[in-house]
């Protein structure tokens, strides 16, 4: 079957790893079902894997892609939920919890099989374009925004870097529960869609808002890291999914944090729990992942290359047919 592959690991180029080409169908085993890809979403996993992050050289060739939706043996449209070995569901009851293609292969293929409980019914009211975006990106948002930020309706709460697939998410789930959204980005073009989406309104990285808000969703990392922390009222909330710009802040701010007694939480994906409430909620509202551009999946090196670039914003699909 046709994939796109780590071949290689290489932490300073990792693009050169990337292999597009036929890998072997994935055999059956007990406990576990095949699906047929009809979609995948891109995410920064997927690059880090690239850099051997989470990826081992003994699991090479690893084909790469947590998030599918697809039809399973059974006929069914489903979704599939991609963090593997938390509750010991279709692996040893000892396995850690990892990320799809952290141990397995993944969804950038024409298969994949993965254990039947990370298998879930997908809406009618969503297409497998859409509903391949919310496993990593959209799922991490939700959990970052309604579990971890401890937010309700009317509360405001400021988004890190607009554009990325987890922020563009949150900006848009945030909307639609009734909070006040804010946003920062580098880009203009960007800070105007953050806006079109539902932002109250975006500013450059760095900017003084209006007043300070109840909860910052954070996934850039260092490069703004001391302005999420202003940012907070007394009391509030920075939950942290991630940090493309990396993880060591010049100023951490302690003083701050602890003068002002903010929360600091870590955050990642999302429990399957949580992914069964986020289809629902998409599917009650009206709400839908907003989607970069949908290539297929022989052209799979454009969608790493605009990903790498930063140059998107929302989600990149992949599709089989």
């Amino acid at each position: 079957m046709f994939a796109a592959y780590a071949a290689r690991i290489d932490r300073d180029r990792p693009l050169d790893g990337l292999e597009l080409g036929e890998r072997p169908a994935p055999e059956s085993r007990p406990g576990w079902t095949t699906v047929q890809v009809k979609a995948a979403s891109l995410n920064h996993h997927d690059l880090w894997s690239l850099r051997g992050v989470g990826l081992a050289e003994d699991k090479l060739p690893m084909i790469l892609g947590c998030d599918a939706a697809g039809i399973d043996e059974d006929g069914s449209e489903v979704v599939l939920h991609s963090v593997i070995g938390q509750t010991g569901h279709g692996v040893g009851p000892d396995e850690p919890r990892s990320i799809l293609t952290e141990r397995y292969q993944g969804t950038f293929a024409e298969q994949v099989t993965v254990p039947r409980w990370n298998v879930l019914p997908k809406p009618k009211e969503l297409t497998f374009a859409q509903a391949a975006c919310l496993p990593t990106a959209w799922l991490t948002a939700y959990r970052m925004l309604f579990t971890n930020a401890g937010v309700r309706p009317g509360d405001s709460v400021l988004v890190q870097g607009a554009g990325g697939g987890v922020a563009t998410a949150a900006i848009v789930l945030g909307r639609a529960a009734g909070l006040r959204m804010f946003a920062t980005s580098r880009d203009e073009a960007k800070r105007e869609r953050a806006v079109e989406l539902g932002a109250v309104e975006a500013y450059e990285p760095g900017a003084r808002l209006p007043k300070r808000v109840d909860a910052v969703i954070e996934t850039v990392g260092a490069a703004t890291w001391s302005h999420s922390v202003k940012s907070l009222r007394p009391g509030g909330t920075l939950v942290i999914s991630g940090a493309t710009s990396g993880d060591r802040p010049s100023h951490a701010e302690l003083t701050r944090v602890f003068f002002l007694e903010l929360k600091i939480v870590g955050s990642t994906m999302g429990s399957k729990d949580e992914l069964e409430d986020l289809l629902s909620f998409c599917a009650a509202t009206g709400v839908r992942p907003v989607i970069d551009e949908t290539l297929p999946l022989d052209r799979a090196r454009e969608g790493f290359e605009r990903l790498a670039a930063g140059n998107l914003f929302g989600k990149i699909v992949l599709t089989t047919s």
